[in-house]
């Protein structure tokens, strides 16, 4: 990775008592999380990968007002989600069973790839309240459904509805203007959760990274998730890596998304539910990566 550093990410209001903290350019480890303010307490959506980033995130919180996180949502299990977790230790942390799990048995194993990152200290802190069905908080008078669409971006995924603000927090079910990436999900059930989060019918969409959007930005995910089908399907036709599939295909408007050697990744993990495996089956990581850095030309760049 390259030793390059983004900004600090900064709250933005969303609607009446709803923020979002954005940390562009959205790339690798910078994620945007969501601030629910009320008199009774914070609801938090996902924290941020290294100390620094989360410190900023309590320090943008408390400028706005904020009182207290009471609720801590984790998404997904991935770090630039979880790892500032800790620094919320009054808070109950909310999570699907799945992401309690590779929180746990992942532990700090992504630092390594991430090798120029400044971490800080950071500890693993998994979700004790975990959200296996449909949960509904109520705090300080607002309604937040936490709403699992597993599997999609992973196997643990959650997304945080807000009926009466009609905003809606997906995670990384969602990049916008971002490529996405399901190395450890599923493009099928990315598909399903799509469908699942449209019927919701949100006014605005807080992506796991990238701008904030309207209900737009499902048409485009959904239209990217085709053009992955199609080039696994050709790829897989002609006997060709995940790599050569990926270069043998023109990236037309997703050439200009953020971090497009994920194709390579996305392809990997289509041709694996195409073979007939099961969904989530762990791709091989050591030949995955060179194969993104190969196509992108240069190392893989996180500003986190």
């Amino acid at each position: 990775m390259t030793a390059q550093t983004a900004e600090l990410g900064r709250l933005s209001p969303v609607t009446d008592n709803v923020h979002a903290f954005t940390q562009p350019d959205w790339g690798w480890g910078l994620n945007n999380c969501g601030v629910v303010s009320t008199d009774e307490g914070v609801l938090l959506v996902d924290t941020c990968f290294t100390e620094r980033r989360t410190t900023r995130l309590r320090e943008e919180i408390a400028r706005v007002g904020g009182a207290p996180v009471r609720y801590v949502v984790n998404t997904h299990h991935h770090g630039d989600h979880t790892f500032g977790n800790y620094q919320f230790p009054d808070a109950a942390v909310i999570g699907h069973p799945y992401c309690r799990d590779k929180i746990i048995s992942e532990g700090l194993a992504v630092v390594p790839y991430f090798g120029t990152v400044e971490w800080g200290d950071i500890r693993i802190s998994p979700p004790t309240v975990l959200c296996a069905d449909r949960l509904t908080l109520e705090l300080g008078g607002l309604t937040a459904e936490i709403i699992p669409v597993a599997p999609a971006h992973t196997l643990g995924d959650v997304v945080v509805w807000l009926p009466e603000r009609r905003v809606l927090f997906v995670g990384d079910i969602i990049f916008n203007g971002c490529t996405p990436v399901i190395t450890d999900g599923s493009l099928s059930g990315m598909r399903s959760a799509l469908r699942t989060l449209r019927a919701l019918r949100p006014e605005v969409v807080v992506p796991g990274h990238g701008p904030l959007a309207g209900p737009e930005v499902f048409d485009a995910a959904e239209d990217y998730f085709d053009f992955v089908a199609d080039a696994a399907r050709s790829g897989r036709e002609r006997g060709l890596n995940p790599l050569d599939a990926a270069r043998a295909v023109d990236l037309g408007p997703y050439a200009a998304w953020q971090d497009s050697e994920r194709l390579v990744a996305n392809i990997a993990r289509t041709y694996s539910e195409m073979a007939g495996e099961p969904i989530g089956t762990p791709l091989r990581r050591a030949e995955i990566a060179p194969m993104m850095t190969a196509f992108a030309g240069r190392p893989l760049r996180c500003l986190a």
